[in-house]
């Protein structure tokens, strides 16, 4: 064990009786997750009370036993803290929500290696982060492109990171977009149901597969506002598919204005968008919700169009 390490203890209650090692510790130790705790248990990082490691995380507990977990210091992140600017909607010891602008690139990558939110985070919340499988950097739970504006949750610990993963995998995770699209779709409100996966022409693009091919997806979509040669529309997912909305919409045939990907290719609108400069897909990720992962209470959180939308929308109103 490190000179460094972070020494907990904990003792095993009824209510714990008979489970396995690594969920009584979970329970236990709320603040790491239980994939964490079992790899600490599987390189024998936790001891009973005669100081013996043991290392299976299925081993059944009994009431009153005690074990002494030692937590390594968790690893800098490979990604460097930037002083970017953010807006923070809601922030907790355990995860934070932000609004995200247009422009922003989630994750380090090859193309993006610094400049992202990931580094704004690091900056911002350091110090705070107790560490995501034993590196201290912020849980990404899900992404929004690039250049697709609003509402994003990063985890700050790891079971929170679990919690919310676990969320997203079930589904039920509420999160609802506005988008502006080409056209009037009809009808006015309507669930698209396929299947996503790359395209054959296009890897870089997603495209409408047949069943089985790629994942499933089902976008709920509604007519908000019916505008010049175009509209607004409220999409709300039953799934996170990469680029879901823009593919679904594309797929019906009003694909979303400024898309650079899934373009429409209407002259007048082109029109509008090149007087105003708007050079990114009309998409806003305007609502969120879900289960805290610690605390167990619902969190709802909106976001308003931003400015760029916004002045679109006035201008297609005319």
């Amino acid at each position: 064990m490190g000179d460094r390490d972070s020494i907990v203890t904990a003792i095993v209650d009824d209510d714990l009786a008979g489970a396995r090692l690594d969920k009584a510790l979970a329970g236990l130790v709320p603040h790491l997750s239980r994939e964490r705790l079992k790899t600490l248990i599987l390189e024998g990082r936790v001891t009973g009370s005669a100081g013996e490691a043991i290392r299976d995380p299925s081993r059944k507990v009994a009431p009153g036993q005690g074990f002494t977990l030692h937590i390594p210091e968790t690893v800098p992140a490979d990604a460097r803290p930037q002083d970017i600017p953010l807006s923070v909607i809601h922030e907790d010891p355990y995860l934070i929500v932000v609004d995200k602008p247009a422009g922003l690139v989630v994750h380090p990558a090859a193309g993006n290696p610094d400049g992202t939110l990931v580094n704004a985070l690091l900056h911002h919340c350091a110090g705070q982060l107790s560490g995501i499988g034993g590196v201290a950097r912020p849980g990404i739970v899900h992404r929004i492109d690039k250049d697709t504006s609003g509402l994003l949750v990063v985890a700050k610990t790891d079971a929170a990171h679990e919690g919310l993963a676990r969320q997203f995998k079930d589904h039920s995770i509420a999160r609802r977009y506005n988008a502006i699209v080409s056209g009037h779709p009809r009808p006015l409100s309507g669930t698209i149901d396929t299947w996503i996966g790359r395209s054959d022409r296009d890897r870089k693009k997603m495209a409408v597969q047949s069943e089985g091919r790629g994942k499933h997806a089902v976008t709920h979509y509604r007519v908000l506002e019916t505008l010049s040669a175009s509209a607004l529309v409220e999409c709300r997912l039953e799934t996170g598919r990469t680029h879901q909305v823009r593919v679904h919409m594309s797929h019906i045939g009003h694909p979303l204005l400024g898309d650079p990907v899934y373009r429409t290719r209407a002259k007048a609108l082109g029109t509008i968008l090149n007087a105003l400069a708007f050079h990114r897909q009309a998409l806003h990720a305007a609502s969120l919700g879900f289960i805290h992962p610690v605390t167990s209470q619902r969190l709802d959180f909106e976001s308003p169009l931003p400015a760029d939308m916004q002045q679109l929308l006035s201008r297609l109103r005319l």
